[in-house]
């Protein structure tokens, strides 16, 4: 099967691309490497470093790859530009995503796998958060995140294409960009190596649940032939505090720094986890790496850099 990946030379995306070849997909790549990183490029994957903003590129890369099934990633991922850049980011994850799925349709591609996100939920009304719970983005991010899936939903019915749409909880893991406002435990980790004290805002009692980033590539692998036109959240359903978090962290590398606590920030929900039901019921998918699993591997990756 011919895979093209959007984004794969980013954290994630990269992952999945890694392991579809692992599999012996045919895999090409897709990335203007504003974020994403060259070794971060599987070799047997064929690389076109190109954005998706450019329509025209992108309508000759499918021409040539003739891919059977996409899988998107590529995307402006940052809450804080979304807010100071809105028209820069719905450039990126709107516009972009258009063009991606004119070129499905031109090309006659059988399914997309679409990353959205959790963001979309927003403020949580109930937990765990299962994927029938109200819609309601509090940043433009989320707006950004969400608003393609309409879209892909509308495709799917003009061009008899099938769909998967994933609502990550929060990923981490190796590749993962510790630097400016990446994932926390990037950030943790880095920041302990460095021996530098860590900002934790708010009283660190505030629940979040992190993902390990090879359970969500072997979800996105599984979409390839299951959970066709579903939306998915995929999740450990389990929720740590964030002061639980950095002591498991501390442990794990044996640097213990205090770190410093900051005001809450506006904005910050206190708690979200999402339910993985569905994903277990229709995709078959289980999350493999404990919490302790998944931070013994980033640890070690980040101590070998």
């Amino acid at each position: 099967m011919r895979v093209l990946v959007t984004g794969g030379a980013g954290f994630i995306a990269s992952h999945i691309a890694d392991g579809l070849v692992k599999l012996n997909y045919d895999v090409s790549i897709v990335d203007n490497l504003s974020a994403g990183k060259k070794e971060n490029i599987n070799s047997k994957a064929r690389f076109y470093k190109y954005d998706i903003t450019n329509y025209d590129a992108l309508r000759l890369i499918f021409k040539i790859e003739k891919p059977e099934v996409v899988i998107h990633h590529a995307a402006q991922i940052d809450v804080q530009t979304s807010i100071n850049r809105p028209a820069f980011d719905s450039d990126n994850n709107i516009i972009g995503t258009i063009n991606v799925l004119e070129c499905c349709r031109e090309n006659g591609i059988r399914k997309i796998i679409y990353s959205s996100s959790a963001a979309a939920y927003g403020d949580p009304e109930y937990l765990p958060i299962d994927e029938n719970h109200p819609v309601n983005p509090l940043s433009f991010y989320g707006i950004s995140k969400h608003t393609p899936e309409h879209y892909i939903k509308i495709y799917s019915e003009i061009c008899d294409m099938k769909y998967t749409i994933f609502r990550y909880a929060n990923v981490y893991g190796k590749r993962q960009d510790s630097q400016g406002e990446g994932g926390v435990i990037s950030i943790f980790i880095n920041r302990l190596l460095n021996n530098k004290a860590s900002l934790i805002y708010g009283d660190g009692e505030q629940t979040r649940d992190f993902i390990y980033v090879k359970d969500v590539a072997g979800a996105n692998i599984e979409a390839l032939t299951k959970g066709d036109n579903q939306i998915i959240n995929i999740s450990t359903n389990m929720p740590i505090s964030i002061n639980e978090l950095y002591k498991k962290i501390e442990k794990i590398s044996g640097i213990n720094i205090k770190p410093i606590y900051k005001p809450k920030r506006d904005g910050d929900i206190l708690n979200s986890y999402l339910d993985n039901t569905k994903a277990k019921n229709v995709l078959g998918w289980e999350d493999k790496y404990t919490l302790e699993k998944g931070l013994i591997e980033t640890i070690n990756y980040y101590k070998n850099l």
